[in-house]
């Protein structure tokens, strides 16, 4: 295949979403949040959504994981439609494709850092070995400590090791660096992009933090529940170079 061909290569659309909004009612006052998100994310990207607080960020993600659903419009991961699956289905979907980092690592207390992965594992239906994801996330040393006993950067690579242990065909990132301070978090950033280039998981990033899009391949910014703007980059830098 020539250059030109490869250039020519259709871009395969793994996610969906066309017209969709979603609108939250505390009490009797209706609270809209997204009103009407058109956006593609390409199987294999790294896509980076940036939007300040209250944006619809984390509603946008919700709804790629099937955590949540749209009043209207709709939400597909390849020919699924989201927006219609049964909450059994959602489950499948989730436990199949979707892997979640979040801000807060979420970890179980009592358990290992091991224990902690084996947990997701033992529900996954193509799961790696706990071993190899710790190891992937550079804690092979530290499988058998608590979380106590391992810092925030560690305990956000065993919330990273939980996650891609059932090989994701997506991993789903919210403001997975927002507790932790520049140098880890820089160094968490950089180990999504090594598991990007390495298996070809498909990441979405939510941040409220710009300097993060310089990682992406893409970058949406999102504002008062639309995509403002969806911008290609050509060369994204080395996540160890963000500077914030």
């Amino acid at each position: 295949m020539t250059l030109a061909q490869e250039t020519r290569r259709p871009v395969e659309v793994l996610l969906a979403l066309r017209d969709v909004h979603r609108t939250f009612h505390l009490g009797e006052v209706a609270v809209p949040v997204l009103r009407g998100v058109d956006l593609d994310v390409r199987r294999g990207e790294i896509l980076v959504v940036v939007g300040p607080s209250g944006s619809g960020k984390s509603t946008l993600l919700n709804l790629m994981g099937a955590l949540d659903r749209p009043d209207r419009g709709q939400v597909r991961f390849g020919d699924l439609p989201l927006h219609r699956l049964s909450a059994r289905e959602q489950t499948a979907y989730r436990r199949r494709h979707v892997g979640f980092v979040f801000q807060f690592y979420n970890l179980i207390p009592s358990l290992t850092a091991r224990e902690n992965v084996e947990v997701v594992r033992e529900i996954a239906t193509d799961a790696l070995p706990g071993e190899r994801a710790l190891a992937e996330v550079g804690l092979s040393e530290r499988m058998d400590h608590f979380p106590a006993q391992l810092s925030g950067g560690e305990q956000q690579r065993v919330a990273i090791a939980r996650a891609i242990v059932k090989s994701p065909t997506v991993l789903l990132c919210d403001e997975p660096t927002g507790a932790l301070d520049l140098d880890t978090g820089r160094a968490v950033l950089k180990l999504l992009q090594q598991i990007n280039r390495a298996h070809g998981t498909t990441i979405v990033l939510i941040t409220h933090n710009a300097a993060i899009a310089a990682m992406a391949h893409r970058v949406a910014r999102i504002g008062s529940g639309r995509i403002a703007e969806l911008t290609e980059n050509p060369a994204p830098a080395d996540a160890m170079e963000i500077r914030w």
